[in-house]
């Protein structure tokens, strides 16, 4: 049984900070690169960031770069998304996906979802 469950996400104001994380059951993250994924009300899953399978390569889409960063520690199978600076468009659910033989920010590469956690940023 392979499994994927995301955690941290909230209702916070704008200016604010949530750390989300991905945690995977069933299997090890080593050879998996991980991606965080967003889909808002009426849009497509669009990429995030990603992070290759040792960590050393990560990639950010243009509208969170300087705010989010995203780690792995692979000892505790888990995979982290730190949201800073937070503001009304990043409201989505957020998905973390595993994707084995690549990485990147396209969806339909990746073979595992998670079930997505809900952030909402709002006054």
């Amino acid at each position: 049984q392979l499994q994927l469950v995301e955690s941290g996400g909230g209702l916070v104001q704008p200016g604010g900070s949530l750390r989300l994380s991905c945690a995977a059951s069933g299997f090890t993250l080593d050879y998996y690169a991980i991606g965080w994924f967003r889909q808002a009300p009426g849009k497509a899953r669009e990429g995030v960031s990603c992070i290759g399978t040792s960590g050393g390569s990560t990639d950010y889409a243009d509208s969170v770069k300087g705010r989010f960063t995203i780690s792995r520690d692979n000892a505790k199978n888990t995979v982290y998304l730190q949201m800073n600076s937070l503001k009304p468009e990043d409201t989505a659910v957020y998905y973390c996906g595993a994707e084995l033989g690549g990485w990147g920010l396209i969806p339909d590469d990746y073979d595992y979802w998670g079930q997505g956690t809900q952030v909402t940023v709002s006054s």
